[in-house]
């Protein structure tokens, strides 16, 4: 299959994605009914009020979740120089858990606001972001990165246990749905002001192309060629925090969609030219959450499950399958 009708196939995809979720949920509803919802909205409705409460925000959540988490994994893989590099593997995940713990568990009320959600997961992803950047410079070797990701998701949820069994029956209820995953916590009012932040991360990640080429050759060959590592890294850093803590906040941990899809597309293209990744990351990425909701709408039917268990049921073998090609 050449690169051309890759590319083809690959911009179908959200649409074939969209319409599925579309033709999916427990109440069927027309192709009519979905538009007139965003420009013709009857409040009378009760299909107009179902689709715009819940259907859109969705999928423009899927869309936006599946993107930024794609693009914040191929930024920290490459960035790391390690393909088990991933926002859920290395703990950066945990570091917005942890913050956004604190704040609904302890009902701190700056948190109960989007912007203090998002400055809350922010805050957390940053320190554990710079925290792995530190000790990547001290341990080289792939596993002892990823063990120390996993040891920090391990302390991060045993604070968050302590706080949990400590907390209000009403906080710990919330935070207790945030954090098993879901693209349904969003409405429709809220959407604007995440694609709006999205818009930023994309934005970095499509202007540090250059440097992340340059990167691939390593330290050395890229300050040969003019690139400003400790700059480019701290923005690289900035981008991917931003992108993975804007998602953590209103969608809760998702696993695995950081670690999986990069890696998916680099096998997919065969190149590690970010003009190329950089994009069809983005495209699939954004496609991929969106149809592992669809497998949530589906599944709703015998019971309410998780995104993250989808997410996690595909990328948990990816890691295994990395971790053993590494070490063969």
């Amino acid at each position: 299959m050449n690169n051309r009708l890759k590319w083809i196939l690959l911009t179908l995809l959200p649409l074939v994605a969209i319409l599925l979720h579309l033709a999916t949920g427990e109440i069927e509803v027309s192709l009519n009914d979905y538009w007139n919802s965003l420009f013709h909205f009857d409040p009378s409705n009760v299909s107009h009020q179902i689709i715009r409460e819940f259907r859109w925000p969705r999928i423009f959540m899927g869309l936006m979740a599946g993107g930024a988490l794609s693009i914040a994994g191929l930024l920290m893989q490459t960035l790391f120089q390690n393909p088990l590099a991933g926002p859920y593997v290395l703990g950066v995940n945990s570091g917005s858990s942890l913050f956004v713990a604190l704040g609904l568990l302890t009902g701190w009320e700056l948190v109960q606001t989007d912007l203090g959600l998002v400055s809350a997961a922010f805050i957390g992803a940053t320190l554990v972001a710079v925290l792995i950047l530190t000790l990547s410079f001290y341990l080289r070797n792939s596993l002892s990165l990823l063990l120390v990701g996993i040891m920090i998701g391990s302390f991060t949820s045993a604070i968050i246990s302590i706080l949990q069994s400590a907390s209000e029956v009403n906080s710990l209820k919330v935070f207790t749905l945030w954090a098993m995953g879901s693209l349904q916590h969003v409405g429709l009012d809220q959407v604007p002001f995440i694609a709006i932040l999205f818009t930023f991360g994309i934005t970095g990640a499509f202007m540090v192309i250059k440097p992340l080429n340059a990167m691939v050759l390593g330290d050395s060959s890229a300050q040969l060629l003019g690139i400003a590592i400790k700059k480019n890294r701290t923005f690289i850093i900035i981008v991917t925090v931003l992108l993975t803590a804007l998602i953590t906040a209103y969608c809760g941990p998702i696993a695995f969609v950081g670690l999986a899809v990069p890696n998916l597309i680099r096998i997919l293209f065969k190149t590690q030219n970010h003009r190329v990744l950089v994009p069809a990351t983005l495209i699939f990425g954004a496609s991929f959450l969106v149809l592992c909701d669809v497998l949530v709408q589906l599944m709703v039917v015998v019971t309410p499950i998780p995104i993250n268990a989808i997410t996690s049921l595909v990328g948990a073998p990816m890691v295994i399958y990395f971790i053993l090609k590494k070490l063969a």
